[in-house]
């Protein structure tokens, strides 16, 4: 009887242990999702100019580390190179390559290269990619 008592006893804290940590959320999970674009620094062109019919997106899935998304024409996609708030595009990305009117797609992808870190705030909706300490690119979440 007794070990049966101690038996239903750890069982009991296994599962509880299992459940709260299901429950609970981390900033490396908040960076898991798809971003929408909403602002990007450094054009003279305005954003409406740059992203007319569709705006670029990036989708991070931080289990797999993998990025993709597409930049207002063309779909990028490459592994995610991420360490703390740091994180790099300069490589590994890969993308189809049609004809893209304009200077939207260029702009996002030379200023993708150039972030070095990111930033998360509105309660996990804002994704900010940041260059030193300049915020860059601004994304709202859409999943």
């Amino acid at each position: 009887m007794r070990k049966v008592f101690i038996l239903i006893t750890m069982l009991t804290i296994v599962v509880a242990a299992c459940t709260a940590k299901k429950g609970m959320t981390s900033k490396k999970d908040a960076l898991n999702g798809t971003w929408e674009l909403d602002y990007i620094s450094g054009p003279r062109i305005a954003f409406e100019g740059l992203y007319p019919n569709k705006k670029p997106f990036i989708k991070i899935e931080v289990d797999s580390n993998r990025v993709s998304g597409n930049t207002s024409c063309n779909n990028f996609f490459g592994k995610l190179n991420r360490d703390g708030h740091n994180i790099s595009f300069k490589e590994g990305l890969g993308m189809t390559k049609m004809f893209c009117e304009g200077q939207g797609e260029p702009t996002f992808i030379s200023t993708l290269e150039k972030v070095n870190r990111y930033d998360i705030t509105d309660e996990g909706k804002t994704l900010h990619f940041i260059m030193g300490d300049i915020a860059m690119m601004r994304f709202r979440r859409i999943d």
